[in-house]
C-alpha cells in the first residue's frame, strides 16, 4: 500500500511537471532575489554598525587617557576629574528607558545617528575650552624664558629687579584672575562627557535588536560578534591616538614652540589633549551618516517570514499553549498594562521573583563590587603609572594601548573558548569566573613589590642636610640655607642640584646666579645644594632629577605582571555574564539585564572614579596654586602612600567580590544534585535555582554577547 501511494504521487507529479516547475522558478528567482537584497541591506547596516562601535569606543578610552592632562590644563584635583569620568553615565542613565521602549517603534536606524550627532556635539564640546581660555601659562623663572635679562632666583638684592617690571608682572596677573575668576572652563568638559553619554545611548539597544530582526537566524551571532570585536578593537587606537597628542604642546599652533621651555618629561607639561577630542568627533559624525539613508524596516528572510517571533520566543509561545492557566495570567497581565497599572501587576511580582533568586543576588552584589574595583583601577592606571615610575603621559598611553587592551580582548576570548570547548556547565562557569578573580587579584598583590621610591625632594621628602627622610610633620621648606631669598613655598619650578635632590624652585635651592635659557638653564652658587661631605655651594639644572636606578626595572615588572593579570580577570568575563544568563527565567532575562545594567552605572561607573580620586588625593605631598589663588592640581605625590591606596583600594574591593563569588557557587552546589553536576561537566546546564530546565535556556546570540561589560555598553 505504501509503495502504490509512492507510485501515485509519483505519477502525479510527473503528469503536473511543467506547471510546477515555473510556478518554482519563479519563486525561487523572486526569493533569491529579496535574499540578495536583505543580505545586502543588513550587511550595510552591520558595517555601518561597526564603525559606530569603533567610534563610540575610541573616543571613551582616549578621554580615560587624558584624565592627567585635563588636571594639569584646568588645575582641578583627582576628585573632581573622577565626577567628569562618571557624567558620562549619568548622561546615559538619564535616557536610557525613553530610548529602550519609544526607540525600537520608531525609526531605529535614523535615532541611532541622532546619537552619533549628540555624541560628536558633546565631544566637540569637550574641546572648546582650548579656543576661549587663553594660552597655557605654567611656572618657570623669568630667566629661563629670556636670556638677555639675568636674575638672581634668591632675589637677595631686591634692588636689581626694577619696580616697573613687577608692577607690569603683578598687573598681567591680576588681569589674568578677573578672566579666570568668571569661569570654570572645566564644567564644558563635564557637560561634553554627558552628552557624550546621552548620545552613545541609543547604539547598542536598538542596533543589536536591528540585527536580531532581520539577519538570518544563523547569522545573528556572528554579526553580533563582528560588532563587539571592533568595540574592543576602538580603545587600542583610542590609546594610541592619546599618546600620539600627548607629545604634542597643548599650544601647539597657537604659540612658537621654540619658546616654550619645558619638556614632556616635566610635570606641568600639558599636551594636546583638545586634537584628539576634534578628531573623534569628526569620526562620530561620519560613522552617523549612513544611518540616515538606511530604511526603517528591511524584508525579513524567508525563516522569518512564517513567524514575527524568533526561534527562542517561538519554543515559548509552544511552552505557553501547553500551559493554558499561564498564558491566561499573562493575558489578564496585558489587560491590566492597558489600564495602567503595570507597576503593581507586572513590575513588582517580577522584582520580587528576581530579587527572590539568591544566585542572581549574590552575582549582582559580585558584579557591582568587582566593577568598583576594575572601574577605578583602569580610570587612574594612566596617573599611577606616570607617578610612580615617571613616566611620561605619551608612553604610558602608547603602553596601555598597545599591551593592556590585547590582553583584556584575548582574556574574553579564551573565556567564550573554554566554555565552548570543554562544555562547560553552570558550575564550570561559577568555578571557572571564581578562579579568574582570585588568581587575577593574587598577581595584583605582587605589584606591592614592584613600586619605586620617592624622589629625594627637599623639604618635602628629604630633608636640606642630607637625604635622610622626613616626618610629615617635620615638613618645611625654608631653612637656613634659604632664609635669606624671598622665596614662594606655592610656587612649583622644581630644579635638580648636583647633589641628585630636587628643589621645589631655584629661589628655595638659595641659588643666586644663572646662565642660558630654556630647558638649558643652569643655576650657580646655590647654598642649599652640596654633598653631606662639603658644604660648598654647587649647581642645578632645570626639572626633577630622576627616579633610583632600580625604577626602571621595576616598571618592566609592573608592566609583565599587569598584562597577566589583565588577562586573567579576562578570563572569567564571558562564564560570569553566561552564569547570569542561565540562572533567571527566561522571560525575565530583559528585565534582569537591564536591573543589572542600571545597578553597575549606578553604583559602580559613577561613583568608583570619585572616591579613587579622592582616595589619590590624599596621597599628595605639593599641591599647586591657582593664579588666583587657591588649591590647583597636585605637582608631586607620595609614591610609596599613593602605591599603597590605589592598589590597596582595589585589591580589598576584589577581596570582597570574592567572597560573594564563593557564596554563588556555594548557593549553587547546594541547589544542585549529583546527577546535574555529572549533566554539567558533559556539557550539559545543571541547576541553578530553578526547578525546570527552560529556565537555564540561552542562546548562541547571548553566547556571543559575553563581550559585554557595563562600563562600554547599554543593555536595557
Amino acid at each position: 500500500m505504501e509503495i502504490s501511494s509512492k507510485e501515485n504521487i509519483h505519477f502525479f507529479s510527473n503528469n503536473t511537471i511543467l506547471p510546477v516547475d515555473r510556478s518554482s522558478f519563479k519563486s525561487e528567482s523572486s526569493a533569491s532575489k529579496e535574499k540578495q537584497s536583505c543580505c545586502g541591506g543588513i550587511k550595510i547596516f552591520l558595517g555601518a554598525l561597526s564603525f559606530v562601535y569603533f567610534a563610540k569606543a575610541l573616543s571613551g578610552s582616549y578621554l580615560k587617557s587624558t584624565i592627567t592632562q585635563i588636571e594639569r590644563r584646568f588645575d582641578i584635583p583627582s576628585s573632581l576629574v573622577g565626577v567628569i569620568d562618571g557624567s558620562f553615565e549619568i548622561g546615559n542613565l538619564l535616557i536610557i528607558i525613553l530610548v529602550s521602549y519609544f526607540g525600537a517603534k520608531l525609526h531605529r536606524p535614523r535615532i541611532i545617528g541622532a546619537g552619533c550627532l549628540i555624541m560628536s556635539a558633546g565631544t566637540f564640546l569637550i574641546a572648546m575650552p582650548q579656543f576661549f581660555m587663553g594660552r597655557y601659562r605654567y611656572e618657570r623663572f623669568p630667566s629661563t624664558i629670556n636670556s638677555t635679562v639675568s636674575l638672581s632666583p634668591c632675589l637677595q638684592d631686591k634692588s636689581q629687579t626694577s619696580l616697573s617690571a613687577l608692577e607690569k608682572s603683578q598687573a598681567k596677573i591680576n588681569a589674568g584672575c578677573e578672566k579666570e575668576a568668571g569661569s570654570s572652563m572645566w564644567i564644558y568638559v563635564l557637560l561634553g562627557n554627558l552628552l557624550r553619554g546621552i548620545g552613545e545611548t541609543p547604539i547598542q539597544p536598538l542596533g543589536i535588536t536591528y540585527i536580531d530582526d532581520y539577519a538570518v537566524e544563523e547569522n545573528s551571532a556572528l554579526y553580533i560578534g563582528c560588532v563587539q570585536t571592533l568595540a574592543i578593537i576602538g580603545p587600542i587606537f583610542g590609546f594610541l591616538l592619546g599618546s600620539l597628542c600627548a607629545k604634542l604642546y597643548v599650544d601647539i599652533g597657537f604659540v612658537d614652540l621654540d619658546s616654550v621651555t619645558i619638556s614632556p618629561k616635566d610635570v606641568q607639561w600639558v599636551g594636546a589633549w583638545w586634537l584628539g577630542y576634534l578628531i573623534a568627533g569628526v569620526i562620530s559624525v561620519l560613522a552617523g551618516i549612513p544611518f540616515w539613508f538606511l530604511p526603517k524596516h528591511l524584508p525579513k528572510p524567508e525563516s522569518r517570514k512564517d513567524s514575527s517571533t524568533s526561534s527562542e520566543h517561538s519554543k515559548f509561545i509552544i511552552e505557553e499553549s501547553r500551559e493554558p492557566r499561564t498564558s491566561y495570567w499573562q493575558h489578564t497581565k496585558l489587560a491590566e498594562m492597558a489600564k495602567g497599572k503595570s507597576l503593581e501587576f507586572y513590575f513588582l511580582p517580577s522584582l520580587k521573583n528576581l530579587f527572590g533568586n539568591p544566585v542572581y543576588i549574590l552575582y549582582l552584589c559580585a558584579s557591582i563590587i568587582q566593577f568598583n574595583s576594575l572601574i577605578g583601577m583602569v580610570t587612574y592606571k594612566p596617573k599611577y603609572i606616570e607617578q610612580q615610575y615617571g613616566q611620561t603621559s605619551s608612553k604610558t598611553n602608547f603602553v596601555i594601548g598597545l599591551i593592556n587592551i590585547p590582553a583584556v580582548a584575548f582574556g574574553i576570548f579564551s573565556g567564550g573558548l573554554i566554555m565552548k570547548k570543554f562544555g562547560v556547565g553552570v558550575l564550570g562557569a561559577a568555578k571557572l569566573s571564581l578562579g579568574s578573580s582570585f588568581f587575577g587579584y593574587l598577581l595584583l598583590l605582587s605589584l606591592f613589590a614592584m613600586g619605586c621610591e620617592n624622589s629625594d625632594v627637599a623639604g618635602l621628602t628629604a630633608s636640606y642636610h642630607g637625604t635622610a627622610p622626613m616626618a610629615d610633620y617635620e615638613q618645611a621648606l625654608f631653612s637656613e640655607c634659604n632664609s635669606g631669598c624671598s622665596c614662594s613655598e606655592d610656587s612649583w619650578d622644581p630644579v635638580c642640584g648636583d647633589n641628585g635632590v630636587t628643589y621645589v624652585s631655584a629661589c628655595l635651592a638659595g641659588c643666586r646666579a644663572s646662565s642660558g635659557s630654556g630647558d638649558n638653564t643652569v643655576f650657580f652658587n646655590c647654598s642649599c645644594v652640596g654633598t653631606s661631605e662639603s658644604s660648598q655651594s654647587s649647581s642645578a639644572v632645570v626639572g626633577t632629577c630622576q627616579k633610583g636606578n632600580e625604577c626602571p626595572k621595576m616598571f618592566l615588572y609592573f608592566l609583565v605582571i599587569s598584562v597577566i593579570t589583565s588577562y586573567t580577570l579576562s578570563v572569567g568575563g564571558t562564564p560570569g555574564y553566561i552564569l547570569l544568563l542561565r540562572c533567571i527565567k527566561p522571560h525575565l532575562k530583559s528585565f534582569a539585564l537591564g536591573i543589572y545594567t542600571l545597578a553597575i552605572r549606578v553604583l559602580a561607573g559613577i561613583p568608583a572614579p570619585v572616591y579613587f580620586g579622592v582616595a589619590i588625593d590624599t596621597t599628595c605631598l605639593k599641591w599647586g596654586s591657582k593664579r588666583c589663588g587657591g588649591r590647583g592640581a597636585c605637582r608631586l605625590y607620595d609614591s610609596s602612600a599613593l602605591r599603597y591606596v590605589y592598589l590597596g583600594l582595589t585589591l580589598v574591593l576584589g577581596t570582597v567580590s570574592i567572597f560573594f563569588s564563593v557564596a554563588v557557587l556555594w548557593v549553587l552546589r547546594q541547589r544542585s544534585s549529583p546527577q546535574d553536576e555529572s549533566l554539567s561537566a558533559s556539557g550539559e546546564r545543571g541547576a541553578c535555582g530553578t526547578k525546570s530546565r527552560k529556565d537555564n535556556f540561552v542562546n548562541s546570540d547571548q553566547l556571543i554577547q559575553s563581550t559585554y561589560w557595563p562600563e562600554k555598553e547599554t543593555r536595557l
